[in-house]
């Protein structure tokens, strides 16, 4: 689950990392009360769950209350990523000498915390990475050992902080960050950019974080965070019906049986020169409801022009699952033409089921690549 970046900030404060003093509006009245509130100049910021809100002009330098309210009335409702601004945070404007960046990452290839520190901050990260791969400090941690202080010293040295009350503070928010992220259970936390004042002062000026969905029922303060309205709808309808779903940009809508299937279909489909709408894991059953459900989701998305169902019979028969195609198809009024593709057990009897029943859109393939190509070529 992704929060907005004054709901990171509210979780950075708990562990004591300095942030700015804002207020939270949803309105250009609230916006102008806040900045009367806060004083002197402050940055009206749009709260959305995507990137790219500056470049969009979601991100604006107010100097006082009217300035405050008209720049409010300029970024609610716009549409940044195809997310529509409905709340704003209200920051009080910060002098900045110098911008840094600091997160961790759960580095999935390592099984441990990954941070990364580098002294080129306000941009993104990849293109640091890129572009200047040595000015990138990066420091696994080994859970069972936990954080130890010499290891942000070798972070920050690695990063070449040189001012030492840069560093002494530097390392104080580390450490911090560390207790943030393992304790609410987080996959990434990231301070971009983490400034620094003429004054010398380190603190965060915006966040990202991504609190694990499976660790919510740990943090029911967190979870009450989710922002149902910013959230995709369609994933949002998903979750509602139980089903395991992303979606993605592409066309060609995908439902395999397993999570591991599901991604390679969603591969498959890029080799074979089509673009995925989703990914769409119906797990190891294969009755009616459960393929009802997961193309009722699907279906909704209307970038959708054909339909790949990937099965694979382990567990799951496959002669069950062409039934419950069936019964789906006789439930819903689907006209887009879907691509079947069985494997494994029970194969045979499942395509000789589909094949008997016969509907005019539904087409049978007897390998995964040729069932992609077929739902890419009908996706056209």
């Amino acid at each position: 689950m992704d929060l907005h970046e004054y709901q990171g900030k509210e979780l950075f404060r708990r562990y004591g990392i300095p942030v700015s003093e804002g207020r939270l509006a949803t309105t250009p009245e609230e916006a102008r009360a806040a900045a009367e509130d806060l004083g002197g100049q402050v940055v009206v910021k749009a709260q959305v769950l995507t990137g790219g809100r500056g470049k969009a002009g979601g991100v604006k330098l107010a100097d006082g209350p009217d300035d405050a309210e008209q720049k409010a009335r300029d970024i609610l409702g716009l549409d940044i990523r195809g997310h529509v601004v409905r709340k704003l945070w209200i920051e009080r404007a910060s002098d900045i000498a110098k911008e840094y960046y600091l997160s961790i990452t759960f580095d999935r290839g390592a099984k441990r915390p990954l941070f990364m520190l580098t002294t080129e901050g306000g941009v993104e990260i990849e293109q640091v990475a890129e572009e200047n791969p040595d000015a990138l400090a990066r420091l696994h941690v080994d859970p069972l050992e936990g954080y130890q202080p010499y290891q942000a010293r070798r972070l920050i040295y690695g990063a070449r902080l040189a001012d030492p009350n840069e560093q002494k503070q530097v390392l104080a928010i580390v450490e911090k960050l560390y207790r943030c992220f393992v304790e609410s259970d987080a996959m990434l936390t990231e301070i971009n950019p983490l400034i620094v004042t003429p004054e010398g002062e380190v603190k965060a000026l915006d966040s990202k974080f991504t609190v694990d969905d499976s660790a919510l029922f740990r943090h029911p303060d967190v979870a009450e965070m989710r922002d149902v309205e910013a959230a995709d709808p369609l994933e949002t309808f998903a979750r509602e019906k139980g089903v395991t779903y992303v979606k993605l940009d592409g066309e060609v809508g995908i439902l395999g049986n397993g999570a591991g299937l599901s991604m390679s279909t969603v591969d498959v489909v890029v080799v074979a020169g089509g673009r995925p709408a989703n990914f769409c894991d119906l797990g190891g059953g294969g009755d009616a409801q459960g393929v009802v459900d997961a193309l009722e989701v699907i279906t909704r998305d209307p970038q959708v022009k054909s339909i790949f169902f990937n099965i694979f019979g382990g567990i799951t028969r496959c002669d069950e699952v062409a039934r419950g195609i069936l019964a789906a198809l006789d439930q819903m009024d689907i006209s887009l033409p879907i691509v079947v593709r069985l494997d494994g057990t029970n194969a045979e009897e499942g395509r000789r089921i589909l094949a008997d029943a016969a509907p005019p859109n539904l087409h049978v393939e007897p390998t995964m690549l040729e069932a992609a190509e077929r739902a890419v070529e009908l996706a056209v």
